[in-house]
């Protein structure tokens, strides 16, 4: 099944010990394999990218039900902030290049417009495509500080924050601890939140689910990075059961396939690393070499009970 309701892009890529990340990630309206690491960084223990590309505007569902998000006041708007909103919608979704500016340029002319969201949520999606991560960082937190309950950016800020931290960075303790809230938060607003009444019920579901792919993906490698194995084991499985496409994540099956390694759960560990070892991506070669690690390993050493 094709992200078709939710869509975000994804590039992501790892290093061994999984703090030296350099990609972004999370979930699209559609799901391809794209190799957008860059050549220097990779080795046999980094994992290439694995990504989704956008091909549509986001979707931004309605908020939970007893909840109002603190926005930012809002003016009317003009006739002319009408006519330039029109002009922006009428971008098609997929020209990146096109509408980036125009919701840069729209958000100077128009700083305190209602429209804000669509704005930013479009160079959220938009930067994240063209790998920019700083830039669709910013523009995500802007979004998060006027909409504390879009659950579709707050699981997307989750997950890329996770698999983009620079454990040699200063403020990566300050990131891991942001990518955390955020996808904790997208986990606990998912589930209240009320359907728009232009979605079906399965397009509804579909996003809910979407998000929290991406928030239980955000939490269960924030968990492996901290070395809480046995929380990112079922946050991780958890991640994949709400996948609602035919094909999973292989970025998620080789972090629980890391997990369960970790863990001393060598079989669990090769079942994932076999699954993500089977998905066409540039995490192949890596999964195949936690295939023979595990077994290694399993035949060297104790298993631990689940």
């Amino acid at each position: 099944m094709k992200r078709n309701v939710i869509h975000w892009a994804s590039a992501v890529a790892f290093a061994g010990t999984l703090f030296c990340a350099y990609g972004f990630s999370p979930v699209a309206s559609a799901r391809q394999a794209a190799q957008s690491a860059p050549a220097q960084q990779q080795t046999q223990q980094q994992p290439a990218a694995a990504d989704k590309k956008p091909d549509a505007a986001p979707l931004q569902l309605d908020t939970p039900q007893g909840t109002t998000p603190q926005a930012a006041p809002t003016v009317p708007p003009t006739p002319q902030e009408e006519t330039d909103y029109k002009a922006f919608q009428a971008i098609p979704p997929n020209d990146v290049e096109k509408r980036i500016p125009a919701a840069e340029g729209f958000l100077q002319k128009y700083p305190q417009s209602q429209y804000r969201p669509m704005m930013y949520q479009t160079l959220v999606s938009g930067y994240l495509a063209k790998q920019e991560v700083p830039k669709m960082i910013d523009y995500g937190e802007k979004e998060i500080a006027l909409n504390p309950n879009d659950t579709p950016i707050l699981g997307l800020m989750g997950q890329t924050l996770a698999r983009t931290l620079n454990p040699k960075s200063p403020d990566a303790m300050a990131q891991l601890t942001k990518a955390e809230t955020y996808s904790k938060r997208a986990i606990e607003v998912t589930p209240t939140l009320t359907k728009p009444a232009e979605l079906t019920d399965e397009q509804f579901n579909n996003a809910k689910n979407n998000a929290l792919e991406m928030a239980y993906s955000g939490l269960g490698l924030v968990y492996l990075q901290k070395g809480q194995y046995d929380q990112a084991i079922p946050t991780l499985e958890q991640s994949l059961k709400t996948d609602t496409h035919s094909e999973p994540d292989p970025v998620n099956l080789y972090l629980l396939g890391l997990a369960n390694e970790k863990a001393s759960h060598f079989d669990a560990a090769v079942a994932a690393f076999t699954k993500c070892a089977a998905i066409q991506s540039s995490l192949q070669a890596n999964c195949k070499s936690g295939i023979d690690t595990a077994k290694k390993a399993n035949s060297t050493q104790l298993s631990a009970p689940k």
